[in-house]
């Protein structure tokens, strides 16, 4: 047993030493030494300025050893003017890359491909960079992360400052399941650009919309992503957004095509700025639960939670029906209008309401504003232990199972509003919803579940809304933080 302990202890130092280091100064150099990178090799870019670099990278690692394209100090590698990067292959991990002030006058700051042929999977980007990076003409439209293959990461990076039109980061499909994971990233302020097409995240395009794309994007931090309406996009089928945090976004994690998405456990802090939303619903099979909205201040298509009215045979950039959506377990604090029913878009021929939907188990609390409004009468609709604030600015369903109540709410030192002890809240949930089995803290729900986002619990909190500090790169101390 010693001998054959021996034997594999020198095999293991034989491949570890096999592994290469490489350093190197410009794109060419990495271009040509390509041919010669092994799996578990490391290239080494030096520190310095980096200008009009087109880094082309085509290798293969595995998952035991991957291939390293890093900065020589996280951070301190600088590209500007034109530089930009493309990789394909499997198994790479991409560290410590500053892009800064420069423009790509097309396409993408980092790219996910080589060509239309050769992608990448089982590829990470992490403790990256992408700061003001925009072309002078603000008009033009390019993309700051395009994601294609399959099983890629991108995680601890840091997206501030696009000013021209195009996606921040967008997953491209090809009809197949990505299986992406986005987690961890800063996304910095945007501004307004008043038109379609300048949304911070985007998975998938209409016309790949029932795509089952099954990507993550979770605990990532939103900071006045204001670029359009739809702060996150969703264009595809099966996504899961968990655990991010949105502050002063103006506009929505839209679910804009495509169906079955899960949205849970995220919280969206307006603090009363114009047009500050949460979840916007079109299509059908959604679960939306566990959620925290509070101070938002925007209406109609921006809500905290608007259900979309659909359009008759719609085409696939259409708006679909809403079908089977499931909303429950969230609780909306002092938003000027919190769930809406039947929002009108930019089809002006939309007729048909939201339908066999369930709204269940909400806790809406507001000393302002709207808590439900049915702009038009939905279909086969089952409300079912929500608890209203009681405040004669609300307009509420005749029909629907409710209650309107004074609810004490006490501010924790994270920031949220939950209910006192003694709340009426405590333990009067209706109706089974078996997969919900945590709250938004991460705290086990019981067999009697608390109405709103939060159980009454004593366990340890696992999950809490996010800071800057919590997420983006190690070295964010160089960043510059809202």
């Amino acid at each position: 047993m010693k001998i054959f302990n021996i034997i594999v202890l020198i095999i293991g130092l034989y491949i570890n030493g096999a592994a290469k280091t490489h350093i190197v100064t410009t794109a060419h150099e990495i271009k040509s030494i390509t041919s010669s990178v092994q799996p578990g090799d490391t290239i080494v870019m030096k520190n310095g300025e980096w200008k009009d670099q087109e880094i082309v990278l085509k290798v293969e690692g595995t998952e035991a050893q991957p291939i390293i394209l890093k900065a020589e100090t996280n951070g301190e590698v600088i590209l500007n003017g034109s530089s930009n990067l493309r990789l394909s292959g499997s198994f790479i991990i991409v560290e410590g890359l500053n892009f800064l002030s420069g423009a790509v006058e097309k396409n993408s700051v980092i790219e996910f491909r080589t060509s239309s042929e050769k992608t990448a999977s089982n590829c990470r980007l992490t403790e990256c960079a992408i700061i003001d990076y925009n072309p002078d003409d603000t008009e033009l439209d390019t993309k700051w992360v395009s994601v294609y293959g399959t099983r890629n990461r991108i995680d601890h990076s840091y997206f501030k400052g696009k000013t021209n039109q195009g996606t921040m980061l967008v997953v491209w499909l090809n009809g197949e399941p990505c299986e992406h994971r986005i987690d961890h990233n800063y996304f910095g302020p945007r501004p307004d650009r008043d038109k379609n097409g300048a949304e911070t995240i985007r998975i998938g395009t209409s016309d790949w919309w029932r795509t089952n794309a099954r990507t993550v994007v979770e605990d990532n931090y939103f900071y006045r992503c204001n670029g359009e309406v739809e702060i996150i996009s969703n264009k595809s089928c099966e996504n899961i957004y968990r655990r991010n945090t949105f502050v002063e976004c103006a506009g929505t994690l839209t679910l804009r095509h495509g169906d079955r998405a899960s949205v849970y456990g995220n919280y969206f802090f307006g603090n009363n700025k114009r047009n500050t939303g949460g979840v916007r619903i079109i299509g059908e099979d959604h679960k939306v639960y566990n959620n925290y909205f509070q101070d938002l201040a925007g209406e109609n298509t921006y809500s905290a939670l608007p259900f979309m009215q659909g359009v008759q045979n719609s085409a696939d950039n259409g708006y679909k029906q809403v079908k089977n959506a499931v909303v429950i377990f969230n609780t909306f604090v002092n938003n000027a209008h919190a769930i809406v029913l039947g929002v009108m878009g930019s089809d002006k021929s939309a007729s048909l309401p939201p339908m066999n939907c369930t709204i269940a188990n909400n806790l809406v609390v507001t000393k302002k504003g709207m808590l439900l409004e049915e702009k038009t009468t939905p279909a086969g609709m089952t409300y079912l232990g929500n608890i209203f604030s009681n405040i004669p600015s609300s307009i509420v369903s005749s029909s629907m199972d409710h209650r309107t109540e004074n609810i004490e709410m006490t501010e924790g030192t994270d920031g949220l509003f939950r209910p006192a002890q003694s709340s009426v809240t405590i333990s009067a949930a209706r109706g089974s919803f078996p997969f919900v089995n945590e709250d938004i803290d991460g705290q086990t729900r019981t067999n009697r579940k608390d109405i709103g986002a939060d159980q009454l619990s004593n366990e340890t909190i696992k999950y809490h809304p996010l800071s800057p500090e919590e997420v983006g790169p190690h070295w964010k101390l160089h960043i510059e933080r809202k």
